[in-house]
């Protein structure tokens, strides 16, 4: 049968995509331009989006798992609730969706809330899902490794709490094992949730120190100053967007993003290697810069 891939052209979605071909699977990537979508080999495209009806149903056909992954927009939740709904007319039976880690605590941040409510409403359904819940993207602070380098400053307000920060190939990594787990199961398997999560968790203070080791010169950390990241985020996103983002990096400083006991292990038991560090992120960098 086949898997099928929304978001399959972002970060998460392409890695996702190229660990299923790599393990053999039939994989089906939505995309909204077929032309543009650059995916490997042998991938199935299904021309469409989450909010269009008629060609969701027929990117379902012949699907048997379905990795559920959408964006950060306005109406993320109704996109997400259609895709649920269609996927369950079809007899869709094993779904794996990409939520985001305490999307139940960071309860005042739109995109988390929303989440939260998909996580709810697959339970309410009685759909058998993987709930992927990923903490702060490591590829996130490639969008500001200019001034990084250039200006020797980690901007990121991410505060003194900590964040246990992931690569996007790991996420991408766990999340096809864990749709072809459900896929080559010979019944739909039970609900799970899996927090994903680095090696590390890291401040402010450790990531400009580890920025300070790999570049072989001072980086600072300014500080928790939201308000002027909001501002700084308007230049390239809409205002909602930005003001979502404070929202998050808020809840950064009050809560931070921890793992769990026993996160980490579980994830290298999956992958069988370690996970990425922000130090190998950060040096990879430096060594382009």
């Amino acid at each position: 049968m086949t898997i099928l891939v929304t978001g399959a052209t972002g970060a998460v979605g392409r890695h996702t995509v190229a660990q299923l071909v790599k393990r053999g699977a039939d994989v089906r990537a939505l995309v909204r331009d077929p032309a543009k979508a650059n995916l490997p080999a042998g991938v199935g495209i299904a021309q469409g989006d989450l909010l269009d009806v008629d060609s969701l149903r027929s990117a379902f056909s012949g699907v048997s798992t379905l990795f559920l992954l959408n964006g950060v927009v306005p109406d993320e939740f109704t996109q997400a609730l259609i895709a649920l709904n269609l996927a369950r007319e079809a007899g869709v039976a094993r779904v794996v969706y990409l939520s985001v880690i305490h999307s139940d605590l960071y309860v005042n941040v739109p995109h988390f809330a929303g989440k939260f409510a998909v996580e709810r409403m697959i339970g309410q359904m009685g759909l058998n899902a993987t709930i992927l819940r990923p903490a702060y993207f490591m590829d996130n602070d490639l969008t500001i490794k200019d001034v990084v380098t250039g200006h020797g400053v980690y901007p990121m307000p991410i505060g003194d709490k900590g964040l246990a920060m992931i690569d996007t190939q790991d996420i991408g990594e766990i999340a096809a094992i864990e749709l072809l787990r459900r896929e080559r199961a010979a019944d739909p398997l039970p609900p799970d949730r899996i927090n994903l999560v680095g090696p590390d968790t890291l401040t402010g203070a450790d990531v400009a120190a580890i920025w300070t080791e790999v570049l072989g010169r001072p980086v600072t950390y300014p500080g928790d100053d939201t308000a002027g990241f909001e501002q700084s985020l308007r230049r390239f996103m809409p205002g909602w967007m930005a003001f979502d983002m404070r929202l998050m990096a808020e809840r950064f400083l009050t809560d931070g993003m921890l793992p769990e006991a026993g996160d980490g292990a579980r994830l290298t038991a999956l992958l069988g290697r370690p996970l990425r560090s922000y130090r190998d992120f950060a040096a990879g960098i430096a060594a382009s810069a």
